[in-house]
């Protein structure tokens, strides 16, 4: 008689521990890489900054060094003293912090509506609405251009500003997304209470979508605030100028100050570093689209 052997279970594989316990060498292997990586993309930015506190003299000599060996901080004094620094600044302000304003609440308005108006043709709308995402910027460029000319709208602010309020086609579908997401029971709780579409959307929804909020606007910080087509299209005099078109036209002013132009180039690119650090959690939260809490 053959005595079969007692099988055993089998090991089950612990999918509730960390990754990096599960694989250490393959975890070990995916930091290296990403640590080389990284070093290639911020490697720019350590050598504009150690160039900002150089000498003209030290700019020959250090070669592609990120240790500045000198630092001379007085670099920045001048880099804000030797043009309008602060009326280019305003500009940029301005141009920025109005049409995040007005991208935010015209996108997220029209969003509510493709996610909880149920109308006729509104699936259509919005494929069309999307569509517009394959026509590119030159096409619409020209047209724009001759009706703020026709506005008398030109060498102004006004064709910076205004365009963000008829909404973007992307941040559309974010919105639709992450409301499509939210529990129908809201709007039905709120029409039971009185409330019509739009107090539904002001009241319930929007806060409820304060993640999507936060990440449109740090998203359209970083495109509004480094912006030098529009501004260069519309702008001519001094008066209205941004930073990044006011940069252009130092640099060919002082190009061979190249610590001065290094120095105004991580003034002007502090603001979104430091906006994108402190807010990164807030961009990943808002694009994966967990609209309930």
């Amino acid at each position: 008689m053959t005595v079969l052997a007692e099988s055993r279970p089998a090991v089950a594989f612990r999918t509730d521990r960390p990754f990096w316990r599960r694989n250490i060498s393959l975890t070990v292997v995916l930091y290296v890489v990403l640590a080389l990586g990284s070093l290639v993309f911020v490697y720019p930015f350590l050598w504009m900054l150690a160039t900002s506190l150089r000498s003209l003299a030290g700019v020959g000599s250090s070669g592609a060094s990120v240790w500045p060996q000198e630092f001379l901080w007085d670099n920045y004094t001048r880099a804000i003293t030797s043009f309008p620094f602060w009326r280019y600044a305003l500009n940029s302000v301005l141009t920025t912090l109005i049409p995040i304003i007005g991208t935010v609440f015209s996108c997220s308005l029209a969003g509510f509506a493709f996610a909880r108006l149920r109308v006729r043709f509104s699936g259509v709308v919005f494929a069309v609405v999307l569509a517009t995402m394959l026509l590119p910027g030159e096409v619409t460029m020209v047209p724009q251009f001759m009706l703020f000319n026709n506005l008398g709208m030109i060498d102004t602010l006004y064709p910076l500003i205004l365009p963000a309020f008829f909404g973007s086609p992307f941040y559309i579908f974010l919105f639709r997304q992450f409301f499509a997401r939210m529990p129908s029971e809201l709007a039905d709780a709120a029409v039971v209470d009185g409330c019509g579409w739009f107090k539904t959307f002001w009241l319930v929804y929007l806060p409820l979508a304060r993640p999507a909020v936060v990440a449109v606007s740090i998203l359209l910080f970083m495109g509004y605030w480094n912006n030098f087509l529009g501004p260069a299209i519309y702008i001519n005099s001094d008066k209205w100028k941004t930073l990044p078109l006011a940069l252009a036209g130092f640099q060919s002013v002082n190009g061979t100050d190249t610590p001065l132009l290094m120095a105004t180039s991580v003034l002007i690119t502090l603001p979104c570093l430091v906006l994108f650090f402190v807010a990164q959690k807030h961009i990943t939260n808002g694009i994966t689209f967990t609209g309930g809490r």
